[in-house]
């Protein structure tokens, strides 16, 4: 009869230490595994919840960009004073990044973020409801305080809820929630304001308003499926520490300014009249408008996913210039496209070069600041780049009909293009740094990488 040898003396995996040791390896098993679920379940919710609240917020401010004419019927204004609402809703943006943002970095990015979506909501069905122009302009205004605060502390909560080897991807797609509402407001136009023309043909553009009101739903995801962000737990800091660190921030400040000025010209000067242009000079009718519109937008979709991607592979600033300079070559297109289907063509490759170089921002802008303001910095550079860029719809407009809206909004594109590129250029990078304390950054990650080669 063979004996049976010891465990302990030989290593057998049924006795001694090293079966010791792969039974807990056995047991921490579906732990781990257990934990590694749940982590990308709460990375999930969180870009999820993000992406909506920035989807939603961009349809109401683009339902607008469909309904100059009839609103100003309506009130018995003129497409440029319409075209001014826009205008004024980028000048509020600023108030609700200060109100949001500093909440956002003091007690959290979910709680804000759920007020946020609720107060937007509310006041984009009240616009429905108004009865005259003025107080449709102060409606617009304070729907401009919450689209405000949507933006900077969706993007804190997503990125620092994401490994940095994945940032530019995600941040491409989460900034493309922007893109999604221009198309489901196009969408919207298509199909649904027909129908309401039919029904209520006075009426019909204050259905679409109401249409704005349906986000409030998100809040309760994001209050309970949202887990709170690790990074703002390990970076909070006391309240006369943060306001002590702002002052020596403000180079940075104004340079992430100058760049969202400029980026903003970008984005509200090729999309916010881009249906205007094609009703009013190409004389499109609504139906292919909105057509060409959706088209655009699945442009700036994918630009943003791609562009993003390439962010990660390539650096940020390399990948936004290579966008922007794409845009430059396509105006000449984008504008004077002679027949309908090559006019579409140029309009779904402007997008995707404009969003493309856009949806490196979000990621670029919270790597660029401070750990403990990254709720706040980012999202008031940006509304403040906007208020500056929040020129652009009326002085279009202006242009457009004292000249030709081709004229306008191709000789605005290719300043702000150029501009873009030149700033992006001379500007930092901070391109996948870790958000945690002691966190693994980009470098890191592709060393190891490399190493298990």
């Amino acid at each position: 009869m063979k004996r049976v040898p010891s465990g302990g003396s030989t290593g057998h995996p049924g006795t001694g230490p090293l079966a010791y040791t792969t039974a807990l390896a056995t047991l921490r098993e579906p732990s781990r595994d257990v934990s590694a679920r749940m982590q990308r379940r709460d990375q999930r919710n969180a870009v999820l919840a993000g992406f909506l609240g920035w989807t939603f917020d961009a349809f109401d401010f683009f339902v607008l960009t469909f309904l100059i004419a009839d609103i100003g019927k309506a009130f018995g204004k003129s497409r440029p004073e319409v075209a001014l609402t826009l205008t004024l809703t980028l000048a509020m943006r600023p108030v609700g990044a200060l109100l949001f943002g500093v909440m956002a970095d003091r007690y959290g990015r979910r709680l804000p973020m759920a007020i946020n979506i609720v107060f937007y909501a509310v006041v984009s069905a009240l616009s429905g409801l108004a009865p005259t122009f003025q107080i449709f302009l102060i409606l617009r205004m304070l729907f401009g305080i919450g689209m405000g605060g949507q933006w900077g502390v969706s993007a804190s909560l997503a990125l620092e809820s994401i490994s940095p080897k994945w940032r530019g991807l995600i941040s491409g797609m989460l900034h493309q929630g922007y893109s999604l509402g221009n198309l489901l407001a196009a969408t919207a136009f298509l199909f649904v304001y027909p129908a309401m023309q039919s029904a209520f043909p006075a009426n019909a553009w204050r259905f679409m308003f109401f249409l704005g009101g349906l986000p409030a739903l998100i809040s309760f995801f994001v209050l309970t499926r949202v887990k709170e962000s690790e990074a703002w737990h390990e970076h909070r800091t006391d309240w006369r520490t943060y306001v002590k660190s702002l002052p020596p921030i403000w180079r940075r400040f104004l340079y992430l300014v100058l760049m969202l000025a400029a980026m903003g010209f970008i984005s509200h000067g090729t999309q916010d009249l881009y249906p205007t242009f094609l009703l009013q000079q190409r004389k499109f009718s609504q139906t292919h408008a909105a057509i060409v519109t959706i088209i655009s937008m699945l442009g700036a979709t994918f630009g943003g996913i791609v562009v993003g991607y390439c962010s990660d592979r390539f650096g940020r600033r390399r990948a936004m210039i290579g966008a922007v300079l794409g845009g430059v070559a396509m105006i000449p297109l984008w504008i004077g496209a002679p027949g309908a289907a090559l006019l579409a063509a140029s309009a779904f490759m402007m997008q995707f070069c404009v969003q493309g170089a856009w949806g490196i921002i979000p990621a670029h802008m919270n790597e660029l600041t401070p750990a403990h303001l990254r709720g706040f910095v980012p999202g008031f550079a940006y509304q403040i780049g906007m208020l500056i860029a929040g020129i652009v719809p009326y002085l279009e407009a202006l242009v457009g009909e004292h000249f030709s809206y081709a004229l306008s909004m191709g000789g605005f594109a290719a300043v702000a293009l150029l501009a873009v590129a030149l700033i992006v250029s001379l500007g930092p990078e901070a391109h996948g740094i870790s958000f945690r304390k002691g966190g693994e950054s980009l470098t890191t990650l592709k060393a190891q990488a490399s190493a298990k080669l």
